[in-house]
């Protein structure tokens, strides 16, 4: 099979129409009396996906261009505005489909998963930060991988040692790691139910004897670094080398997929555009998964 960005998107496209007729209890609200959407939810998904890898962070831009390349593809595309509140309502629909495609990849069986946030910044100006909408959940933070303070938000991320997305929270800038961690594994229990005694790598932030104990009574394990003045961890020197992981898997958000040009201004409209970026680097990994390209989290063939 062909791997480039038609193919994907034609792939992705089936899965998600197919899944939605299965399980029609998934597509957004909206009245049973009116005008029926000429826009699919399915291809409403998939334009969504397609405009993050292809780079555009302006949706205006993004459907000039796909009317004028892609209209073979999608006979129908709305205005803006229309495609921008579609969009928003669908937030829930692109969560569950990031997760019915990572479990239907190799990868969802690794037994090592790494954990990290990263900034996901939202303004610069101390009148953005004043008046914005996202004022109270946007919030003043610091970077230390980076050195640099921040105004917005974190994005919190589980994955495989190949860069699949297992599990993903947006939070604010000061949100304690530890915590937001141990509440996406309570949001979704039967993840670690599903693999029991998996490993956890993650960096000197992820510590403290309750963390470490409510990890363990869900059968997971922790490494991570010693913290200054704590004597020598155990398989220290074996998964230093893959603690690098997550942080090429967060250089891919924010070098290939704009994650800090995600445009939102409003809580619903950041939290689908940073979904729409983890389900774009998913649906990449699970097309080269199923297609058998030697690197799952490559993305040259669907950037052009």
């Amino acid at each position: 099979m062909t791997n480039n960005l038609n193919t994907l998107a034609t792939a992705l496209y089936v899965k998600i129409d197919d899944w939605l007729k299965a399980f029609p209890e998934l597509v957004p609200w909206r009245p049973r009396v009116g005008i029926a959407p000429k826009l699919g939810d399915a291809e409403l998904v998939t334009l969504a996906v397609m405009s993050v890898l292809l780079g555009f962070t302006s949706e205006r831009r993004w459907l000039r261009h796909a009317r004028s390349e892609l209209s073979g593809m999608f006979p129908y595309l709305p205005g803006q505005p229309g495609y921008n509140k579609r969009l928003r309502a669908a937030s829930g629909l692109v969560v569950h489909i990031i997760q019915v495609l990572g479990r239907d990849t190799s990868l969802w069986s690794d037994d090592v998963w790494v954990v990290d946030s990263t900034p996901v910044e939202c303004g610069r100006s101390r009148e953005t930060a004043r008046r914005s909408q996202l004022a109270g959940w946007a919030e003043y933070g610091y970077c230390a991988s980076h050195s640099r303070f921040f105004w917005g938000l974190r994005l919190h991320l589980l994955c495989t040692l190949g860069g699949l997305p297992v599990a993903f929270a947006l939070t604010g800038a000061k949100a304690d790691e530890r915590t937001t961690l141990l509440d996406m594994l309570d949001t979704d229990p039967d993840l670690a139910a599903r693999h029991p005694g998996q490993t956890i790598i993650g960096d000197r932030h992820y510590y403290g004897r309750a963390f470490e104990h409510a990890l363990a009574e869900g059968d997971l394990r922790l490494l991570r670094p010693a913290r200054k003045g704590e004597p020598p961890r155990t398989a220290t020197q074996l998964f230093k080398p893959l603690r690098q992981t997550i942080e090429s898997i967060n250089q891919t958000f924010k070098g290939q997929l704009d994650l800090e040009r995600h445009g939102g201004r409003t809580e619903a409209g950041v939290i689908v555009r940073v979904a729409s970026r983890v389900l774009a680097l998913t649906a990449a990994i699970w097309h080269n998964d199923t297609t058998g390209q030697p690197v799952a989290r490559s993305l040259t063939a669907y950037d052009h």
